[in-house]
């Protein structure tokens, strides 16, 4: 195997970005074997949706030759499975921006057809999208509610749902092969491409049309007064205007942290679980006299909930209290006769008995939505019934047959509806 200053190099001369080369460089001219070591030491795993990590230079961070080598690997993926249209979407991370244009850049050389979104946007609604057009698959470059100095490549494929065996293994060996990233073509301006096109101005409104028409059947909501954050994430004004739609007009932004930001810098850790990171929520609801908090995190897939403590103050709910609250409320609603009710091995066993109260099927599968979602398509294949709710203790939740995939959206919707 080649020592860490051999392989730094051989990485520099296929680094199509200056910024990193110089990077890399720097370490090699400190001589910071240990760092470059550990930056050179392989390649990011392109697995569970795809893959994420710090934004540095080296083959074992995220970075433009990363996206550039990842994107031609799907690309030639795609293209041995028939190819087809791609959606392409971001969050609002600092590196956001500059991987999309590289990964719109190289699906458009490689003659896939693409349609992106400009503007940061929730991942949810990118799934949206690719569900509602067709696609052959999604990527949304985000970290989710990683720290600032993260970021990621997530893939949903041809059934809407995140990649799952052996499309993954199928990919990452299909990026193996790619050679240097400065080899691999791209389209010096993708978006005047005609291979490339925006997603139609329409999206979000088509997304709570949709919504409306899953939501289930309750009695008229009052109008909560609700304290919102969305983590200096992208969630802001989608979530505020999906409460306004059904009816909840006192929706009472932290201000601090309501327009995206990509060094968060509120939080020490963008992830509402995280202790301290509805500190500002919390005072806001106690000063406003708030019914409710709600939270996204950045990437707004997932929901945090805290309601008024009888004892004084807020009480955070845990992801299982929220999933299982969510699931007693749709099943109690839907007209569906034989609802069909799933969370991971790794969330409360409390589902199995309120789907048994309710006559529902129930099922477990492996962590992750890409496995719940990948199982509720093969129970419906088989005839077991319709997938109604899936949630994760993780704060995701599924609560909509439009998203296949946690939405912090839909949940916020039903969540305040309960």
């Amino acid at each position: 195997m080649s020592d860490p200053v051999t392989l730094a190099r051989q990485w520099i001369e296929g680094d199509p970005d200056p910024v990193t080369r110089d990077e890399l460089q720097a370490l090699i001219d400190a001589g910071e074997t240990a760092e470059l070591a550990e930056r050179m030491a392989g390649s990011l795993q392109f697995g569970t949706a795809g893959i994420r990590g710090r934004v540095e230079a080296g083959s074992n961070r995220m970075n433009r030759a990363v996206v550039i080598r990842t994107t031609a690997g799907l690309a030639a993926y795609l293209e041995s499975q028939g190819s087809g249209l791609v959606v392409v979407g971001r969050d609002a991370r600092l590196s956001s921006e500059a991987f999309m244009a590289d990964t719109v850049a190289v699906l458009a050389a490689a003659g896939i057809p693409v349609r992106y979104v400009a503007t940061p946007v929730p991942t949810p609604l990118i799934a949206y999208a690719a569900l509602r057009m067709e696609a052959r698959a999604a990527v949304v470059i985000t970290a989710s509610h990683n720290p600032p100095e993260d970021n990621g490549y997530k893939v949903y494929d041809a059934n809407g749902a995140q990649i799952v065996p052996p499309a993954d293994g199928d990919i990452a060996a299909a990026i193996a092969a790619i050679e240097a990233a400065a080899e691999v073509p791209r389209l010096e301006f993708p978006y005047v491409s005609d291979q490339v096109a925006e997603v139609e101005p329409d999206l979000f409104a088509a997304y709570l049309d949709d919504l409306a028409a899953a939501r289930p059947a309750s009695p008229p909501p009052g109008d909560l007064a609700i304290t919102y954050t969305p983590m200096h994430g992208v969630g802001g004004r989608f979530v505020v205007e999906a409460l306004a739609r059904f009816g909840y007009h006192q929706v009472r932004p932290v201000a601090e942290q309501f327009d995206p930001d990509g060094r968060f810098p509120t939080v020490a850790f963008p992830n509402p679980e995280e202790q301290g990171a509805l500190d500002l929520a919390k005072a806001q609801a106690e000063r406003d006299g708030s019914d409710l908090i709600i939270a996204n995190d950045p990437d707004t897939d997932r929901l945090a909930v805290s309601v008024p403590d009888p004892a004084g103050g807020w009480r955070p709910l845990s992801g299982n209290q929220v999933g299982v609250l969510l699931a007693n409320y749709i099943l109690t609603h839907t007209t569906e006769p034989r609802p069909i009710v799933i969370n991971s091995i790794v969330s409360s066993p409390v589902l199995a008995a309120v789907a048994e109260h309710h006559g529902a099927g129930f099922a477990q599968t492996l962590t992750g939505f890409k496995w719940i979602w990948n199982a509720a398509l093969e129970l419906e294949a088989a005839g077991q019934g319709l997938f109604v709710f899936g949630y994760e203790e993780a704060l995701g939740d599924s609560v909509s047959r439009q998203v296949r995939d946690k939405d912090g959206i839909s949940a916020a919707v039903l969540f305040a509806d309960l």
